[in-house]
């Protein structure tokens, strides 16, 4: 059993609208944009990064957003909801926020013995707010929301799949503990972890499969603590007959890949070197960056981008 991995490092979804996209997670949902560079494999493409102050692992959702692509059609072998930590008692704060601010869907409701506020994101993306236990993090208190309601970091994740059987066992090979169950969905845990710690695996054996596209989640990445755990994680992984990318360089992480049986696409990724490698931590996000080999193209890239807001 892989012993390394402590929660979650990020998610990473699809959009249709750059400077959508940035409003909504910097205005409306307050967090930080730690980081603006490129999709390595499409540099016409922004990837942008929200998290915490300094982008810490577990807080960080990133987006590529393809101009006006596809909206994406929810379905099993997906991440169908991204689930972030507030205080409690702050429900009712997100409640009114999200309703002044034009957010769709919104409902509450109880899970797993926790208040939750359901709602949609820009391009249909299913998100919950979580009422948690304090568990050290602090909230980044842009756009007026304070410390005492803002978003801590990534709760967790909910996976609807057609049999929950071959993930359960993935999941419990990476170190994750089967905690209870509430209907057909099962939530599994790390003891110790680093807050962003749960799975929730919903069982929908009738439902269609997903079909990704804008408000869809690409990958869904796990951190261990540097590349040298990463490399044991990627051994075992490969031992028990996953197929798993060599290590990629991120600039900010290093990353490997290996798809799970019930069609997610998960990523293992380095706490290390941060979001801090090429930025002071006072002026992350600000800049555009770009990996090395796209430097010499920094003009045409940037006019090709969209401007977006501070």
């Amino acid at each position: 059993m892989i012993k390394d991995i402590k929660g979650l490092h990020h998610i990473t979804s699809m959009a249709s609208d750059a400077r959508q996209n940035n409003a909504f997670f910097t205005d409306t949902l307050g967090l930080r944009r730690v980081k603006k560079t490129v999709n390595f494999d499409d540099p016409n493409v922004y990837h942008l990064y929200y998290g915490d102050e300094a982008g810490t692992p577990g807080s960080v959702m990133t987006y590529f957003p393809f101009p006006d692509v596809m909206r994406g059609r929810p379905g099993v072998g997906e991440v169908s909801e991204t689930q972030f930590a507030i205080p409690k008692g702050s429900l009712s704060f997100w409640q009114d926020r999200l309703s002044a601010k034009g957010a769709g869907n919104l409902q509450a409701d109880t899970a797993f013995g926790a208040d939750r506020l359901l709602f949609k994101g820009p391009d249909g993306e299913g998100f919950a707010l979580i009422e948690a236990e304090d568990d050290g993090r602090r909230a980044w208190t842009g756009a007026g929301i304070d410390e005492s309601v803002g978003i801590r970091g990534f709760s967790g994740a909910r996976f609807r799949l057609h049999d929950t059987a071959a993930t359960s066992e993935l999941l419990g090979f990476m170190g994750y503990q089967r905690a209870e169950t509430d209907g057909d969905v099962t939530r599994f845990i790390i003891p110790g972890g680093n807050g962003a710690d749960t799975i929730d695996l919903e069982l929908l054996p009738k439902t269609p499969f997903a079909r990704q596209g804008a408000g869809s989640v690409h990958h869904i990445a796990f951190a261990v603590e540097n590349r040298a755990k990463q490399l044991e994680v990627r051994k075992a992984l490969m031992d028990t007959g996953y197929q798993v990318t060599p290590v990629i360089d991120r600039d900010y992480f290093w990353a490997i890949y290996f798809r799970t049986p019930g069609g997610v696409l998960f990523e293992i990724a380095t706490n290390e070197p941060g979001f801090d490698r090429d930025e002071d931590t006072a002026h992350l996000g600000e800049v555009l960056k770009l990996p090395a080999r796209y430097e010499p193209y920094r003009d045409q890239i940037e006019a090709g981008l969209a401007p977006l807001a501070a």
